[in-house]
């Protein structure tokens, strides 16, 4: 944000400025709705270079742990996961979540795993709807190509001003360290 300048934020709720990035939120294994909002705020707070659409499914842990075994190896259910569309092999998209989109437009998935976002929440003191807003914002910044294991502090920093932005406690790596 230059000098000068208004967040992105504020320019966006006035109208000026066209959606950028367009979120479809799917909820599967009930519950109250944690995700209502979630695509207007995450659109809102986004990054300028984040173009395209994003499906963010919130979904049962035995689903994302399935996930999480079959393309990273690891056996147990995690916060979040993100599908970036490029550079993944043929199949790798999970087939519930497929939209048809042009090529180019389409960013990627995030699963987030409902009872994990749900036991983080209760342990951080916020509403369930603000847990899944964070781990959002960190799976979106994944789509993007940030990868906090190697990258020095940059999407940190990022994660950090955004979440700001967007009115959230401690944002996911924050928290973690």
């Amino acid at each position: 944000m230059g000098a000068g300048r208004e967040p992105e934020t504020r320019r966006a709720k006035r109208g000026r400025t066209p959606f950028r990035l367009k979120v479809t939120v799917v909820e599967r294994g009930g519950g109250a709705r944690a995700g209502a909002g979630l695509g207007r705020w995450l659109a809102l707070v986004a990054p300028r270079r984040a173009r395209g659409q994003v499906t963010v499914a919130i979904a049962p842990d035995r689903t994302v742990r399935a996930l999480n075994r079959r393309f990273l190896g690891i056996d147990r259910p995690t916060d979040v996961l993100s599908f970036p569309s490029g550079g993944r092999p043929r199949g790798a998209q999970p087939r519930r979540l497929r939209r048809r989109a042009r090529e180019g437009d389409w960013l990627g998935d995030i699963v987030i795993a409902r009872g994990v976002a749900r036991a983080q929440a209760r342990e951080g003191g916020h509403p369930m709807a603000v847990e899944v807003r964070i781990l959002a914002l960190h799976g979106l910044l994944h789509l993007l190509g940030y990868d906090h294991e190697t990258d020095d502090g940059r999407m940190a920093s990022l994660e950090e001003r955004l979440r700001r932005l967007g009115g959230l406690p401690l944002a996911l790596l924050e928290r973690d360290s």
